[in-house]
């Protein structure tokens, strides 16, 4: 909304176009008149409606002028704003009254018919959603460590039995402060992570936005990627993600499985295209493939009845170990 200044007058056009016209609502001079008086406090008459939109037009505006007015083009066609739209409904990693401000704010990228085709986005309510309410606060900070190449500060926050978030404790019980060497952000499995380095451990680790708190950027500077053990030559993210399928950190490592063809999709989902079939056999094939060693074991008992770890002997061992303990757990003999 516009205060009735005349200066304001082709943006208060403007957005009457765009949130109101498109090629089926075109709209007249007259009822833009009528408009920007009444909502807008700004009385002209239909030669200064016409003045500005034709320096709407001169501006690179892409405006129909004629009897019947109307923005042709948008920066993002209506499917586009969708896609935004769910993208952020379905988004477990943001609270629910940050999604509800955000979408309200790309429901007036769509034309002035997109708000009957969205009424499935009242039940945000009833999505899940993160309980953190920093978490857009934290992704600004992040961003700006990130550039400038400074340290962070945060805490790390774990569920209690009241179902709220709590900050993990350091030996004398007090709020543990974690301090971190930040290098990017990423989306995997519903989640946004940060991705970073631990100076006591010196490796990539990986810690769940929603989980973080009290984000500060420090004044000391990051310790230089190539610096930490295995990225001497640098990062590879495209690398880093399909070896990290479950966000695990640790080392990762070349582990060589059995499985059918008709497991080929959800390899493609798990691990993109970053692995090699060494050997078929009828609908049997063998495969190779760089992971992390803990993700790995999740995934293999994930797909239990479909896949049989081969190599390394030693993450063999832990999923058999695995199954005993399912075995135990369920009272199997």
């Amino acid at each position: 909304m516009f205060n009735a200044n005349k200066k304001m007058l082709n943006m208060a056009i403007y957005e009457i176009l765009k949130e109101r016209t498109d090629r089926d609502h075109p709209i007249t001079q007259h009822q833009i008149g009528g408009i920007l008086e009444q909502e807008y406090g700004m009385k002209c008459d239909r030669r200064s409606v016409k003045n500005n939109i034709e320096y709407l037009m001169d501006a690179g505006f892409d405006i129909e002028e004629g009897k019947y007015i109307y923005l042709k083009n948008r920066d993002f066609t209506n499917s586009e704003v969708r896609l935004l739209i769910d993208s952020v409904l379905f988004a477990k990693n943001i609270g629910a009254n940050q999604a509800q401000n955000i979408i309200k704010k790309l429901k007036k990228l769509g034309n002035v018919s997109f708000k009957y085709h969205t009424e499935y986005i009242d039940s945000i309510g009833e999505l899940s959603h993160s309980d953190n309410t920093e978490i857009m606060a934290s992704r600004e900070i992040l961003h700006q460590a990130i550039a400038q190449g400074k340290k962070i500060s945060f805490y790390y926050n774990s569920y209690g039995t009241d179902m709220r978030l709590h900050p993990r404790k350091d030996k004398k019980k007090k709020d543990r402060v974690y301090v971190l060497n930040p290098y990017g952000m990423v989306a995997s499995n519903d989640h946004f992570y940060l991705i970073g380095s631990y100076d006591a451990y010196n490796e990539i680790s990986h810690w769940r936005l929603d989980k973080m708190t009290n984000v500060q950027i420090l004044e000391e500077d990051r310790k230089d990627i190539s610096e930490i053990e295995g990225m001497s030559n640098g990062f590879s993210l495209p690398r880093h993600m399909a070896e990290h399928i479950y966000m695990f950190s640790g080392k990762s490592t070349r582990v060589k499985f059995r499985t059918t063809v008709y497991m080929l999709d959800q390899l493609v989902d798990w691990f993109g295209k970053k692995f090699t079939i060494t050997k078929i056999d009828g609908d049997n094939i063998e495969v190779n493939v760089g992971c992390n060693e803990m993700a790995m074991q999740y995934w293999a008992l994930q797909y239990g009845r479909d896949v049989e770890i081969l190599e390394p002997e030693s993450l063999r061992e832990k999923v058999i170990e695995g199954i005993r303990k399912m075995y135990d757990t369920y009272g199997l003999k």
